[in-house]
């Protein structure tokens, strides 16, 4: 085991605006580290946050553009490193939500998300990789939001990695009518946003650090005539490995840092794996807005991303 003093960051990003939350990533790494932080989560879409706006397909930037530029700049004036997620524009055409861990030297790894959740599908596609990072001595688990749901998860990670660096931008389950029975879904919804990242910790046997997206959401709902008004579920948190939430965040505290002493390393998992595709029951209107919103997403995605980059397969 290593000690180490390490943050996790609550965002509430700017929907589209990559250089107003680049400001907002600076700002809050920089409270991090004066809070002597040298291991640093952001969140999942730390440069865009995450709706149904159309804006984000012109928002993903490139894998080496001035979002990552501003992460090994951070890392090398401090002798930090750093891990969150963005959408990224690769030179195949094709936009990823790509998990990046940099040091001061550079980009020490990337994760692509697997799958894309709901309406994510709209603008971007899944990767394939195991989210293993071999760092010098350390070696680093990415995975985010709904990655921390699944079991395939778990089993690219577990007994094999030494910190879970992970990060969502998990969204309410909005009041429509009936009001009460919406109201006890995002109840459920809510528990089980906590639940997934801090039960992750005893799946694969290591530390998390799990950073957040807080704040209202507003977009469109896909393929529906209806608008979305909900907000982001607030679940940042730094988990040891025996499932124990160490230090966290409520949503209602808004945007900032948590930062604590945590002893980082493997140990064996005290949870055992399920034999399903789910680690935690997701319910019935999650489950049915998984599989249209993955529908309407795809096709979203072929007109809008696909069919406007020249030269993408």
């Amino acid at each position: 085991m290593v000690f180490m003093r390490c943050a996790a960051i609550q965002l509430e990003a700017v929907p589209a605006d990559v250089d107003a939350n680049l400001a907002a990533t600076e700002r809050l790494v920089e409270q991090a580290v004066s809070a002597g932080a040298n291991t640093i989560a952001l969140p999942e879409f730390f440069t865009t946050g995450i709706g149904f706006w159309p804006e984000l397909v012109d928002a993903a930037v490139p894998p080496d553009g001035k979002a990552t530029d501003l992460l090994v700049s951070l890392a090398r004036r401090h002798d930090v490193m750093i891990g969150g997620s963005l959408l990224v524009r690769d030179p195949d055409g094709h936009i990823r939500n790509a998990y990046l861990v940099v040091t001061g030297e550079g980009v020490a790894g990337r994760h692509d998300k697997d799958l894309p959740t709901m309406w994510e599908n709209a603008f971007y596609v899944g990767g394939h990789d195991d989210g293993v990072i071999p760092m010098r001595g350390l070696t680093i688990g990415a995975a985010v939001c709904w990655e921390l749901m699944r079991t395939g998860t778990v089993r690219r990670l577990r007994g094999r990695i030494d910190l879970a660096m992970t990060g969502s931008g998990w969204w309410s389950v909005p009041a429509w009518w009936p009001r009460a029975g919406f109201h006890r879904l995002e109840a459920r919804n809510a528990a089980t946003a906590w639940r997934a990242a801090a039960s992750f910790a005893t799946y694969v046997g290591a530390p998390v650090l799990h950073a957040a997206h807080v704040g209202p959401l507003r977009c469109r709902m896909p393929g529906v005539p209806l608008d979305y008004r909900g907000w982001f579920e607030g679940g940042t948190m730094i988990v040891a490995a025996d499932g124990t939430v160490v230090a966290h965040r409520e949503a209602t505290e808004g945007e900032g840092v948590v930062v604590t002493d945590i002893d980082v390393g493997r140990s064996a998992p005290t949870t055992a794996l399920p034999r399903g595709f789910w680690l935690h029951p997701r319910g019935a209107l999650p489950a049915a807005a998984w599989h249209y919103q993955r529908l309407h997403g795809r096709r979203y995605y072929r007109r809008h991303v696909t069919a406007a980059t020249p030269g993408s397969p």
